[in-house]
Order: C-alpha cells, then sequence, then structure tokens
C-alpha cells in the first residue's frame, strides 16, 4: 500500500488567535482559510510538508453530536485534555526557548523522557496539547 498521512483535525474556539499561534509562532503556513455560516476552518502546515495539513475547525459543526456532546467538548478543551498533536524539531530546547519567549502557554519544559525521547509540551489558544520531540 501507498498510504500518506493529508490532514489531522484539532478544534478551535476563535479563529484569529489559533491563526495567529499557528502561522506567526509556530511559523506554518497558511493552506486555507474558509468561513461559512460564521464558523472557520483554518488549514496550515510546515512549509517543507505541503502534502500534510492541520485542520483548525470549530467542533461545534461537528454533525451528529448532541447538545450533551457539545457541552463535553467545550469542558475537555477548556481543561486541555480533548486534542493533541505531536511535533518534531532538530532542537527542542533552542524551539522551546522561542515558543516562552512568545508567551505560549508552557506545560512541561525540555525533558527527557524514560521512554527515549526529549520533549516539550505547550497548549495552542484552545487548549490542545502540543508535544514537541527532538528528531533523533
Amino acid at each position: 500500500m501507498d498510504i500518506t498521512i493529508h490532514s489531522s483535525f484539532l478544534p478551535h474556539e476563535d479563529p484569529d488567535a489559533t491563526l495567529a499561534f499557528y502561522r506567526d509562532t509556530l511559523g506554518f503556513e497558511v493552506r486555507n482559510d474558509v468561513g461559512y455560516k460564521g464558523m472557520r476552518w483554518i488549514s496550515v502546515g510546515p512549509a517543507d510538508q505541503p502534502g500534510t495539513s492541520i485542520v483548525l475547525y470549530p467542533p461545534a459543526a461537528t454533525p451528529g453530536i448532541t447538545d450533551e456532546e457539545r457541552r463535553t467538548i467545550a469542558e475537555m478543551m477548556a481543561k486541555g485534555t480533548f486534542g493533541t498533536l505531536v511535533l518534531a524539531t532538530k532542537n527542542v530546547d533552542g524551539t522551546f526557548e522561542r515558543l516562552q519567549a512568545r508567551d505560549v502557554e508552557v506545560v512541561q519544559e525540555p525533558a527527557d523522557q524514560p521512554y527515549g525521547v526529549r520533549d516539550c509540551a505547550v497548549r495552542d489558544p484552545a487548549g490542545n496539547l502540543l508535544r514537541i520531540q527532538e528528531e533523533r
């Protein structure tokens, strides 16, 4: 089989804050920014990976979920337990310093993990957890 990762989805609550974080703070390029009925879907990704995108979507637009499920998603997003993304960098300490200088919400400073990676963790404006691992 010849299968690649095309896109992954993360929820957002504030499209402007989300766009600024992924574009200006992480340096991702904007691939698409689509509005519909007062909501926005924003696709971003690293410039050197044009075939892979993160689609930042309004969770309220998810079809087939109940109002109770929407409330649960909102609660989980507020706690930072709904969405997770693992990124990679050649220098996790340098990347962390640049993120910290931009007042990103820090969850964990760079550390060597017992499972063999060095990483750190931050949150995006919607509370999604971003773990950033050092490439080895």
